[in-house]
């Protein structure tokens, strides 16, 4: 089966849907999401998005604080252009029906989290991803230019490679003419042609045991943009929250915001020991990066499973007024965190690198554009400021939309393109190889690849992965496709690229941290 589309738009989040919604004016746009719409990183975002909405912030304050929790190495003209357009952005989804909490004066509610110098963070209540969704959602669903389909994989991009030889050496450039995707509900693979294709997929924090990342967040953009011969860069540099609910068997991990220690909890030890001061003058509020460091190196020098979060300097009204989910979450596994302390752990949370994109959102692949998580555009640096994955994703897709309109006019929908070929591939019924690959994946990533790293330990992952590589790309090339074994086969790509950017960044900087180059650079 063939569609056709002016922009394909694969992934339902903040990204994916503010993109969406700004080129549907110009043409007729389909959106795949592997899931329901609504399941997203966007939804299970908690704290918030960063933006200077008033004096005495600024934007030189928000932007020296990105690139310091960045280590320096972000891209300064990105930082610029995503702080001083965020304002912009966030009075767009405020009119778009998101609701921010506002003080009785009328003014936004605005919360500080670590690494900032003002408190600068919009929310709503300790939901905020959720609410943006939910505003998203239901303005995409009433655009009658827009198609949304659920349940639907994408399993590659398609570009002159899948093309007869004869149009293949014609062609210097790679270009993308949409993708192949399959209709879980039916397995069929469809053939989607598009002018333009935006690739709004996601994190990848599935390739770890413990990820506060939704179930979906599997690498799939990443892993397309690799075998499409896209650019990616800063891979090695994952972000783990340092703050997830320690709930054994839980999936994905319950974050707990960093908003919460941002309106006074504290970190202790299982002996409920203050230990943060000793690792940054911030204490509890310093970088990502260091605390998640800290709280590793607690639980290493104690043995302990967790640290714990205490929350009960704070009122029981803020709690139940500012955190009501997480009270809630707690209360169901039987915490009362306004009498009790939370035991948390750090889980994989966020990727800083992912497929190189321009200004403009703008891949190395022709017609191809990526935003939200899956890209790097250069903001980030060595490690994500706290709440500033939102506003990246709203300043980037807007301006991918503008970029893509203009372009949209001049291309046009090759009809050459081939059906996808599933000759030879029979039903594969070693679903239990699949289930014991994945868990050897996210165990080798989590032992050896998370947040403190050696040579050692990434030559034991990286020859462990090659491994489980050959057995999964064996089985690709003779199964029936299915979800389970693409997405293990995304995983492996994804893993391997950490892994190589890795080994090959000979300096511990922001969040790679490798005891052989404890501090900084291989000399």
């Amino acid at each position: 089966m063939k569609r056709k589309v002016d922009f394909l738009v694969i992934g339902s989040g903040s990204a994916g849907l503010i993109y969406a919604l700004k080129v549907a004016p110009y043409g007729k746009v389909l959106v795949l999401t592997k899931d329901k719409m609504e399941y997203t990183a966007t939804s299970f975002a908690q704290g918030g998005m960063a933006a200077v909405m008033y004096s005495p912030d600024n934007y030189k304050k928000h932007i020296e604080d990105t690139l310091k929790a960045g280590a320096g190495i972000n891209n300064e003209k990105i930082v610029r252009i995503t702080i001083t357009e965020s304002s912009a952005r966030v009075k767009e989804l405020v009119e778009w029906g998101t609701q921010f909490d506002r003080e009785k004066s009328g003014r936004f509610s605005l919360a500080r989290e670590g690494g900032h110098s003002e408190f600068r963070i919009l929310h709503h209540q300790d939901n905020t991803g959720f609410e943006i969704q939910r505003a998203l959602s239901e303005k995409t669903r009433k655009h009658p230019n827009i198609e949304i389909l659920e349940s639907y994989f994408a399993i590659d991009l398609i570009t002159q490679h899948h093309m007869n030889e004869e149009v293949n050496r014609r062609r210097t450039d790679i270009q993308c003419y949409g993708a192949y995707a399959m209709n879980m509900k039916t397995n069929e693979v469809e053939t989607i042609l598009s002018k333009i294709t935006m690739v709004a997929t996601g994190g990848m924090g599935n390739i770890y045991q413990t990820t506060t990342n939704p179930l979906v967040a599997t690498g799939d953009g990443l892993a397309m943009a690799y075998r499409a011969k896209a650019y990616l860069e800063n891979l090695e540099f994952v972000q783990f929250h340092p703050t997830s609910l320690y709930n054994p068997g839980e999936k994905p991990s319950f974050l707990i915001t960093e908003a919460l220690r941002g309106a006074g909890a504290i970190l202790k030890t299982r002996k409920e020991k203050k230990f943060m001061a000793k690792y940054h003058k911030l204490e509890s509020l310093a970088p990502r990066d260091i605390v998640a460091r800290a709280i590793d190196n607690e639980m290493k020098l104690s043995g302990d499973d967790f640290v714990y979060l205490d929350a009960r300097n704070i009122s029981k009204y803020e709690i139940l007024h500012h955190f009501p989910t997480i009270y809630a979450k707690c209360l169901s596994i039987g915490i009362d965190i306004s009498k009790e302390m939370i035991p948390v752990v750090p889980a994989a949370h966020y990727s800083c690198g992912g497929i190189k994109t321009d200004e403009n959102g703008k891949t190395s692949i022709l017609q191809l554009y990526a935003a939200g998580e899956v890209a790097c555009t250069g903001l980030h640096g060595a490690n994500r400021l706290a709440s500033n994955s939102l506003p990246e994703a709203a300043v980037f897709s807007h301006r991918a939309a503008l970029q893509a309109v203009t372009e949209v006019k001049n291309i046009n929908i090759l009809e050459t393109i081939p059906d996808w070929d599933a000759k030879g591939r029979v039903l594969n019924e070693e679903m239990m190889l699949i289930t014991q690959s994945k868990k050897e994946l996210q165990a080798i990533m989590s032992s050896y690849v998370g947040i403190v790293r050696s040579n050692l330990r990434l030559k034991r992952a990286f020859d462990r992965l090659e491994i489980l590589y050959k057995e999964t790309e064996d089985l690709y090339d003779k199964s029936i496709i299915s979800k389970d074994i693409c997405e293990l086969r995304n995983m492996i790509n994804v893993a391997y690229l950490v892994i190589k950017m890795a080994m090959n960044r000979k300096e511990s900087v922001g969040l790679h941290y490798s005891i052989d180059y404890p501090k900084g650079k291989e000399k």
